[in-house]
Order: structure tokens, then C-alpha cells, then sequence
């Protein structure tokens, strides 16, 4: 059985006028360790659901594998908090391109790393697949909707992948990446096509958002959030179209446009 996402807490509520001792619902934060064929080889700050996926996306995102059928066993440890992964064939860790580091849940890896690793893992995407923007405005409602944790503490994020008709998976975390991390691991996980795929996420569209998003595969990118610069320029360049603050029927289409149909 799988640990909550969440967990309670006795705090004092203030309301203006007088304090009233209560329970609150709080996010949960997990850190889990992964120790890669017996070396250990980071620790994941993250909430503690779906940690099958989160290992087997993280190892994909990190260039260490390309599919779920190259790790050979993978078991977690959840009262230590440790995944215990051995590959099909032993993974040698280069000093040069990986170190032992924490990876926190609002992200922490070093540049060099950070581009090194995306240099050979992430994709060009050629998709021709279309969404309307009412489709777009849809998804973020029901991705929002969705999740139970985001309502009850507010201190988690969502994601979602999806054909161009309805979400086909969503999965939440105290992390933004984790939670993409834990899309890709489903997708690998379930052999699942991504070229005609739409990602949602609750998140800024960051430089490593985006990454992420070419990675797994998927040629669209929803966000209730607001995007950076460079994370623009590596959509345009990697062929993403980046749709941001999808609120109240409104949105903005950053790049790559010929995939929204506007029905104007």
C-alpha cells in the first residue's frame, strides 16, 4: 500500500479576530534515495506516491536509460526510503558527467550537468498533432479538478498527459519535475505512444519543464503558469509548443502556433 501524498498537522488559526486551535492538511515530502546498482546515486525530494514511475522517469530524464525493460530489478524500501535499482547491464558511473547530489523538490542540479545530460537525451518533435483551444482550456479545468491533494493543501503540483480528446493519466507531487518525472515513467511503464500526446501541468514553463516535455516525447505543453525566456527559446528550437496561463477561458500561445486551432 502505497504512503499518503499528505498528512495532518494541529495549528493555530487566526481569523482576524481570534486564534482557534484546528487540523490542517499538510503535503507530505519524502525523500527517497536511489541506490543504482548498489552505488549510491541521488537522493529525490518528493511526495510518496507513484515511486515506481518517479525512479523509472528519473533514470529515463537522466540519460541512464531509454526504456523500462533495461532495469532489471527495481524495489523500494519505504521505511528507509531508499530504491534499490540493478540495470540490465551495470550502469559505470562517469565523474566527468554525474556526481552524488540532492536533487530538492523545487530543483537543484548543476548547469554543466543539467546541460550535458539534455544535450543527449532530449528530442526534436515533429508532431503534426493538432488541439483546439477550447480542448486546451478544458484540460487545464479537469487537470486542476483532478487532483484532491492541491484542494486540500495547496502545496503540490499536477501533471498530466493526454490524447487530444481527454487526460490519460495525472500525477502530483511536492516537485514540478517529479511530477513530469513520474509521467514519463508511466509512459515508458505502459509502452505508450507520446508523439500524438498533450502534456498539462499546474507549473511554471521552465527551461527544464520543457526538457522534460521533449524527453518524454510530447510536441505540446499546457500550463496555468507563466514561461521563461530560455525555456521559449529551447521550445522553439526543440520544436514545443508552449501554451501559458490557461485561466478563465483565456491563454497565451508562445510558440509554435500552427498546433492550436482557434476556429477562427
Amino acid at each position: 500500500m502505497e504512503l499518503s501524498n499528505t498528512t495532518t498537522w494541529r495549528i493555530l488559526k487566526y481569523d482576524g479576530s481570534m486564534a482557534l486551535e484546528k487540523e490542517d492538511v499538510i503535503a507530505a515530502e519524502f525523500p527517497l534515495t536511489l541506490k543504482l546498482d548498489g552505488e549510491e546515486f541521488a537522493t529525490l525530494v518528493c511526495s510518496p506516491s507513484n515511486l515506481q514511475e518517479l525512479v523509472i522517469g528519473f533514470l529515463a530524464s537522466e540519460g541512464v536509460i531509454r526504456a523500462a525493460g533495461q532495469v532489471r530489478t527495481l524495489t523500494i524500501a519505504e521505511d528507509t526510503g531508499i530504491a534499490y535499482v540493478e540495470l540490465e547491464h551495470k550502469h559505470t558511473v562517469s565523474q566527468a558527467h554525474y556526481a552524488k547530489r540532492f536533487i530538492g523538490s523545487c530543483c537543484g542540479k548543476s548547469r554543466q550537468f543539467y546541460f550535458h545530460n539534455d544535450m543527449l537525451t532530449a528530442k526534436t518533435i515533429m508532431t503534426r498533432t493538432r488541439i483546439t483551444a477550447d480542448q486546451c482550456i478544458r484540460f487545464m479545468r479537469e487537470l486542476q479538478e483532478s487532483s484532491s491533494e492541491f484542494r486540500s493543501t495547496g502545496g503540490v503540483h499536477n501533471a498530466a498527459i493526454g490524447t487530444t480528446a481527454e487526460l490519460l493519466a495525472v500525477r502530483t507531487d511536492i516537485g514540478r519535475h517529479n511530477a513530469l518525472d513520474k509521467l514519463f515513467g508511466y509512459c515508458l511503464l505502459n509502452r505508450l505512444r507520446t508523439s500524438d500526446k498533450v502534456i498539462a501541468f499546474s507549473g511554471r514553463l521552465s527551461s527544464e519543464a520543457v526538457l522534460k516535455a521533449a524527453k518524454i516525447g510530447c510536441g505540446i505543453m499546457l500550463s496555468k503558469s507563466a514561461p521563461t525566456d530560455l525555456a521559449l527559446r529551447l521550445a522553439e528550437d526543440l520544436g514545443i509548443t508552449c501554451v501559458g496561463f490557461i485561466r478563465g477561458g483565456e491563454m497565451n500561445v508562445y510558440t509554435h502556433p500552427e498546433r492550436i486551432d482557434f476556429g477562427i
